[in-house]
């Protein structure tokens, strides 16, 4: 659509509907904003607008309501994001800061993301095949077991217990671990296969056993799926918002429990080239989720994402404000990573 004065009438409607709940007729967008023509003016573009597809008259006499495509045009051309009031930007970086670890930091992210949009929360842990090792610790229990400690550049930690067939050498432990930090640091995860499969050659052949054990068992667990876990916060808000779905909030929360869903939606929007991508309505191809909304963006240090958040609610959601919300908590969230 190529006419402007249509498209300020299709943003006149999506706001206006956003904010009352209402279906919207031609008098109320000629009294509520300055669109510079009469009302009949402007039926005879919300009529346009229907016959394209872009709003649609939920019942006889009704006024109109914004359909999948007409969300769509609508986030398409938004000419920016609405910015995040100061105090807002520093509750945000003051409640982040606090936090102790990644775990900490996720669990904040995603309820105060839920908190600022009255929707729900989604934030995706950190993917260890886009990370890189910042620290790798070896640490003998027992008698027959290696305690193998993974730190990430961004506070991920993943534990492994490797088993032996007897006492671990100290001083072959010490020297494992000393390679292994000296060869890998710093490199991405996801590039370290090279790097690993030469250790075994720089130890005496007695020892290979238990260097190749220690590089299989870090191997393995680099080439786990490590986007499995995800945290939601805020379905209560959907709960709350229930009137905005047409039959039931039951398909919705359903939709929310398959984390499956979720992941492949994650995966499907890293591929954007948008900062901040959307699946409106039926794009996100999950029947539960035909009359939501979700908004997303990456995160990451040093300016790569190695994980996504976002927010899920409503089709008549504030998308402007919940853009702005979902960029914002991701880039502080970035910042403290790259910390």
């Amino acid at each position: 659509m190529s006419d402007d004065r249509k498209l300020d009438v299709l943003r006149a409607i999506v706001e206006d509907y956003v904010a009352t709940r209402e279906p919207v007729g031609s008098r109320a967008l000629a009294e509520r904003h300055a669109l510079g023509v009469s009302p009949a003016t402007i039926r005879n573009d919300m009529a346009a607008l229907e016959e394209s597809g872009y709003i649609a008259q939920p019942h006889t006499s009704a006024g109109r309501v914004p359909t999948d495509k007409g969300y769509r045009l609508f986030v398409d051309r938004l000419a920016g994001v609405k910015p995040l009031s100061g105090p807002e930007r520093r509750a945000i970086q003051s409640f982040l800061d606090e936090a102790v670890d990644l775990d900490d930091v996720v669990d904040r992210a995603v309820r105060l993301l839920a908190q600022l949009t009255q929707q729900v929360a989604v934030v995706q842990y950190p993917s260890l095949r886009r990370s890189a090792l910042r620290h790798l610790e070896l640490v003998p229990v027992g008698e027959r077991h290696l305690l193998v400690v993974i730190i990430t550049d961004n506070g991920r930690v993943e534990q492994r217990t490797l088993e032996l067939a007897g006492p671990p050498d100290e001083g072959v432990v010490a020297r494992l671990r000393v390679r292994l930090n000296v060869a890998a640091a710093g490199h991405r995860l996801a590039d370290l296969d090279e790097v690993l499969s030469a250790l075994p050659d720089a130890f005496a052949p007695e020892d290979e056993a238990l260097v190749k054990s220690v590089v299989g068992i870090v191997e393995e667990t680099l080439a786990e799926d490590s986007e499995e876990r995800i945290v939601l916060a805020g379905t209560a808000n959907l709960v709350r918002g229930g009137m905005d779905f047409s039959h039931s909030i039951s398909p919705v929360l359903e939709a929310l429990e398959e984390q499956v869903v979720l992941l492949r939606l994650l995966a499907e929007m890293s591929e954007d080239a948008a900062a901040v991508s959307m699946r409106i309505g039926r794009e996100t191809q999950h029947e539960g989720l035909v009359e939501t909304s979700f908004v997303t963006t990456g995160y990451g240090a040093d300016g790569t994402a190695v994980a996504r958040i976002g927010s899920i609610g409503p089709l008549r959601m504030d998308y402007p404000g919940t853009m702005a919300s979902v960029r914002a908590v991701a880039r502080y969230l970035s910042r403290i990573l790259a910390g």
